[in-house]
């Protein structure tokens, strides 16, 4: 990872209770999350799928220190359930939540927009969406003291991307979702941000089409022409949970070398 926190304060997030959804391996987005939280000071809980995913993030748990690791699919409400409930025991409280899970059945995924079926593009909907909803509406009631609600995009829900099809109405309304949250929550001082990372090579990118293509012309393309990681946007998420961000909310962030500005 090319991003290194030592060089900020090592006890901005101190005290800082952080739910993190969607660690695959140390190559995923939602990693570089609760690295960046762990490394300033906040504790953090993670979650693995299910019991294919349990062996590759049990040990990442043991490195980062996690309070919590435990199972999560976000289309069974009894594990949502137990999940948040374990929360409010251990923790009483929760201040940071980042949602970086997204779904399409790969037949949706690779045969274009006006081929997807109704069912394959509810289930991404469902995945990619509606559940950062679901886990706000848990989270909330325990964010007593304010918080911040992270969500994680791509330039695809803006602009067309090549191969990108069912996933950009999927994350357009997923950023839609985070500013509607930031206006209903903002009288509860909870703030909420869509975050829009370049291309990074993750499991969840392998099932795009010529994703190879895409991070090759992202690097050549991009002001700052160099490749983003998963630190990169997990600093960024840790700089927007602290106080130095404190007004800021419902807004789209790219961590992307500048590629959304150009044409």
């Amino acid at each position: 990872m090319s991003t290194d926190t030592t060089s900020l304060p090592h006890q901005l997030l101190a005290g800082k209770k952080a739910l993190v959804i969607g660690i695959a391996n140390e190559s995923s987005i939602a990693y570089g999350c609760a690295k960046a939280f762990r490394d300033l000071g906040a504790d953090v809980a993670i979650t693995y799928q299910n019991d294919k995913a349990r062996p590759f993030v049990e040990p990442i748990a043991l490195e980062l220190g996690a309070d919590l690791c435990l199972p999560l699919d976000v289309t069974q409400t009894d594990q949502l359930d137990k999940l948040f409930d374990t929360i409010e025991r251990q923790w009483g409280r929760i201040d940071l939540l980042v949602h970086s899970i997204a779904f399409a059945p790969k037949a949706d995924l690779q045969d274009g927009l006006l081929n997807s079926s109704a069912e394959g593009f509810a289930k991404a909907m469902d995945i990619s969406c509606h559940s950062f909803l679901r886990l706000a509406r848990k989270a909330v009631p325990l964010m007593t003291e304010g918080g911040c609600l992270f969500a994680m995009s791509y330039h695809g829900a803006n602009k067309v991307v090549p191969n990108y099809n069912l996933m950009g109405p999927v994350k357009a309304a997923l950023e839609s979702a985070c500013r509607y949250l930031a206006y209903e929550l903002g009288p509860q001082k909870i703030r909420v941000h869509a975050i829009s990372p370049g291309p990074i090579q993750t499991r969840a990118a392998s099932g795009l089409k010529e994703f190879d293509v895409l991070l090759a012309h992202a690097v050549s393309t991009a002001p700052i022409g160099e490749p983003v990681d998963v630190m990169d946007v997990g600093m960024t998420c840790a700089y927007l949970a602290s106080p130095y961000a404190r007004h800021l909310t419902g807004s789209t962030v790219y961590v992307d070398g500048g590629i959304n500005i150009m044409a």
